[in-house]
């Protein structure tokens, strides 16, 4: 058994590829670029580049094929049909079990992920596990600062995004989410589900999990935490897909705690103020009053 790890540059590919090598499994990673973590096993692969999918059905020659593979879709809008397309083409050259990072708001058949979940549940020969995260630490203040702002009815996703898009200006950017709460979860411990259980675990075939953190925290509690200033940005169609997903958490879609963590890998989840600690990133925090 082979794994291929795609989103080789993304937040959980090197802490699977370092539990992969603890466990001497045998891995690639595919991605747009290499880094001295993963240039020794990187394959180039683009999603958007059909030209590029063949790179990563080539292994060492110690290596057996790719048989199973952890998907992280593009950060494109409409990101399934590139998703499925690689299915497709990977599962007709011999791949048999793909596990598939998708979000706790997705279900499947949903947007985005859920309509690539829908698809794998519909191949025959192939087994899958969809791994549906909450938000991870460490995203909360790249995107966001908190503001008790009150916007009336049809402002509300047009404005979050416009100051949400906004890019090394001085200006505040506002989160949708106000006092709503989130567990969120650190890439460290998703890792440690795909790395330990969902890649070769038979018991998990065929089936979602919720992962989430160990305490419910606002956008308030979470970037209290933090210290010193970096600002962000995002293109104004995505910022509006985050207002609403923040609209989300203020209605309490988020508030909501479970043991999938630790059911799944032995070990309790990280609590936020661990994982700043061992971080020690730089985030900006502004309190408004708007």
């Amino acid at each position: 058994m082979t794994i291929l790890l795609t989103g080789g540059s993304g937040k959980t590919a090197e802490h699977i590829a370092n539990l992969l090598r603890e466990a001497k499994l045998p891995f690639i990673i595919g991605s747009r670029s290499s880094n001295p973590h993963t240039v020794q096993r990187h394959r180039t692969f683009d999603w958007l580049d059909e030209a590029t999918f063949n790179n990563v059905q080539s292994v060492d020659e110690e290596m057996e094929p790719v048989s199973v593979v952890w998907l992280v879709s593009p950060p494109i809008l409409d990101l399934a049909p590139p998703v499925i397309l690689f299915i497709d083409f990977a599962s007709s050259r011999g791949v048999k079990r793909f596990v598939l990072l998708s979000a706790s708001t997705v279900e499947k058949g949903g947007p985005a992920m859920g309509l690539i979940h829908a698809h794998l549940d519909t191949i025959e020969g192939v087994s899958y596990t969809v791994l549906r995260p909450s938000w991870f630490m460490g995203t909360e203040a790249l995107y966001s600062r908190p503001c008790k702002r009150v916007v009336t009815e049809g402002e509300s996703d047009t404005k979050y995004a416009e100051n949400f898009s906004t890019r090394g200006k001085k200006t505040p950017s506002y989160s949708a989410a106000k006092g709503g709460k989130i567990p969120f979860i650190s890439a460290a411990d998703i890792a440690r589900v795909v790395a330990l259980r969902a890649l070769a675990a038979p018991a998990l075939y065929n089936k979602d999990h919720l992962l989430l953190g160990p305490e419910l925290l606002t956008y308030d509690d979470s970037l209290n935490l933090r210290q010193s200033c970096k600002r962000g940005g995002m293109p104004a169609d995505e910022a509006a897909m985050h207002a609403s997903l923040d609209s989300m958490v203020e209605a309490g879609a988020e508030e909501r705690l479970n043991t999938e963590v630790k059911d799944l890998t032995g070990e309790e989840p990280r609590h936020f103020a661990d994982f700043v600690s061992d971080k020690q990133e730089c985030l900006a925090y502004e309190r408004l009053e708007c």
